[in-house]
């Protein structure tokens, strides 16, 4: 799904987002309320207590983070978030904000109980870090203005808002900013009925007839990720289109799938190759993670992101103190290509 750009206003419920309906055609499949938000069931029980008790105490939320795999809905959830509590939510991330002044701009035009969403929050500069403590605990701005013996300190007072910070890595973040978030919340990978689910909901929307099997059987493939579940799904509709009579079906999805090189437990050719050199080269680990990278020709950081976290999960690939090593359940898996 498409991300919102940077420091772009999102209307309250029921106003729409005034713009152009081709721009908004990817954003349209994201849910617009939790009762339409699929899977996460803990996480949505909860946030529908907690923005029940905002509402009702006519207060801000409490600052809310949520940290897990791309593509699990992180910035889906603050959208829908802005939309229960009838309030704007201003997008940013964390790259973006290289000085405390562009903090500092975004900060002194939120409204009361505005949401402010940071995507990436750990890459934001310490600097720019720093200035958030006072504004997330009182509500207050300090500014350093001028510089060396005349320089004095200005405070500022703040709107009540919300800082709904995204990340894929939580460890990145500093101590004192995970302390000051209220709400600390971990999405998990979606089980293949939910991504069915999600197909489906997705095909209504797009106008794709999909058949139960067709929307299991690109769940299943689709990495526990929505993202990924809604972007197969676009290109399966492709290839039944073409090659077929546009409807989507066991057979349709299989066949299309095949041709993308997207296996039935949903490894593409990356992670095949990763498993096939860890354990052709290397008599399956262990390895570093750096040999690795080199002998894939693949940066060390798109390894461990995107790659490793749903190899482990799938129990495909360990992770050990001296490195890499493939499971016996890759050596059956990748048999056929071995062989």
């Amino acid at each position: 799904m498409a991300e919102f750009e940077d420091n772009v206003p999102f209307a309250p419920s029921g106003q729409g987002y005034g713009r152009d309906p081709a721009v908004t055609l990817d954003e349209s499949v994201r849910p617009r309320s939790l009762d339409d938000f699929i899977g996460q069931d803990e996480l949505r029980a909860n946030l529908r207590v907690y923005l029940g008790a905002a509402r009702e105490r006519g207060k801000a939320l409490d600052h809310t983070l949520f940290y897990g795999n791309p593509g699990l809905g992180k910035t889906t959830l603050a959208q829908i978030m802005a939309a229960e509590l009838g309030v704007n939510l201003i997008c940013t991330s964390g790259p973006v904000l290289e000085r405390s002044g562009d903090l500092a701009a975004i900060l002194t035009n939120l409204g009361r109980n505005d949401i402010l969403f940071v995507d990436e929050i750990h890459r934001m500069p310490i600097a720019v870090e720093e200035v958030l403590y006072p504004a997330m605990e009182d509500f207050k701005l300090d500014l350093v203005i001028g510089q060396g013996p005349a320089a004095r300190t200005v405070k500022i007072d703040l709107e009540p808002f919300t800082l709904v910070g995204a990340t894929t890595r939580m460890g990145l973040i500093s101590s004192p900013l995970r302390d000051r978030f209220g709400i600390v919340a971990r999405l998990e990978y979606y089980t293949p009925g939910d991504l069915a689910r999600v197909v489906q909901r997705t095909a209504r929307i797009l106008g794709v007839e999909v058949t139960p099997e067709g929307a299991e059987e690109i769940g299943r493939r689709s990495r526990g990720t929505p993202r990924i579940a809604n972007r197969l799904l676009r290109r399966v509709r492709d290839f039944a289109l073409v090659r077929g009579n546009g409807r989507v079906t066991f057979e349709e999805a299989a066949a299309a799938l095949k041709r993308m090189d997207v296996d039935e437990n949903g490894l593409d050719q990356m992670d095949r190759k990763l498993l096939e050199v860890l354990i052709t080269h290397y008599d399956g680990g262990p390895v570093g993670i750096k040999t690795l990278a080199v002998a894939c020709s693949e940066e060390v950081r798109t390894i461990e992101d995107i790659y490793e976290p749903y190899l482990i999960q799938c129990g495909f690939l360990k992770r050990t103190p001296r490195g890499r090593m493939a499971t016996a359940k890759a050596y059956k898996h990748l048999k056929p290509l071995l062989s």
